[in-house]
């Protein structure tokens, strides 16, 4: 029996400064192939180049990855500033849509850090674009210096429901994550459940209410390290089974 296929959507690059290119991180593609059985398959994030009708018949699941540039704050209704960073807006355009019309049909997708975000924002959810600056507020951003293992260290605690579907994956409440991330969540939409907070206040987990498949999201990097880590494994593995599930049906 054929794997089914997972869709990773890419981020655009401007390879030395000169070759433009659409790319995902390796470790999103192990943690497909490692955890999800599953075959990787980068999208390039611009209208021009895919359609959403097609990418679904195409893909059986899909992950929406994380990336420098942030959701464009027209998408919930605010004025772009200098404060919310550098836009995508290729990506913007094919992610906001992709998630709707996957989470309508039941098909598989998970999000993480950007993608947490677009999952928020595509069911109407407001972001802040500096989350340090709120009072109480810790800097999530990832540390601008030191090794990879070290920017991805796990340097925070979240904290799931107790009756939510994190806790019934992690068999625990509160578990240890990464962070790297200078937005996030202010008001979530009204259908966007947000089920795990840092012990800061900020949102670091969520799924879309009533929603016929796996909406599952995070505000951290589960997929560093994804097959060693107690925390990511669980939620690769869900992701993983739910789009075989749906690769099944079809």
């Amino acid at each position: 029996m054929s794997r089914p296929v997972i869709g990773i959507m890419g981020n655009y690059y401007l390879i030395n400064d000169q070759y433009p290119a659409h790319a995902a991180g390796t470790m999103n593609c192990e943690a497909i192939v490692d955890l999800c059985d599953a075959t990787p398959l980068i999208i390039p994030g611009d209208p021009n180049f895919v359609k959403v009708d097609e990418l679904m018949r195409i893909c059986d699941g899909f992950l929406f990855t994380g990336g420098r540039p942030n959701v464009h704050p027209s998408e919930y209704g605010i004025q772009a500033t200098e404060a919310h960073g550098e836009f995508d807006r290729a990506r913007d355009a094919v992610s906001l849509s992709l998630i709707r019309s996957c989470v309508k049909l039941g098909q598989p997708i998970f999000g993480i850090c950007r993608g947490f975000q677009e999952v928020a924002v595509a069911f109407g959810s407001e972001l802040h674009p500096e989350i340090r600056d709120i009072p109480d507020r810790d800097n999530h951003r990832m540390p601008p210096e030191g090794t990879l293992e070290e920017k991805f260290a796990l340097r925070h605690e979240v904290t799931v429901s107790e009756t939510g579907p994190f806790k019934k994956l992690f068999g625990k409440n509160k578990v240890l994550t990464n962070t790297l991330h200078g937005q996030g969540i202010m008001k979530p939409g009204e259908r966007v459940i947000i089920d795990g907070y840092a012990h800061d206040g900020t949102p670091e987990a969520l799924y879309i209410a009533d929603a016929p498949g796996f909406t599952l999201s995070v505000q951290w990097h589960p997929e560093y390290r994804a097959s060693q880590d107690e925390v990511s494994r669980p939620l690769f593995e869900a992701f993983g089974k739910a789009t075989k599930e749906f690769h099944q049906s079809r």
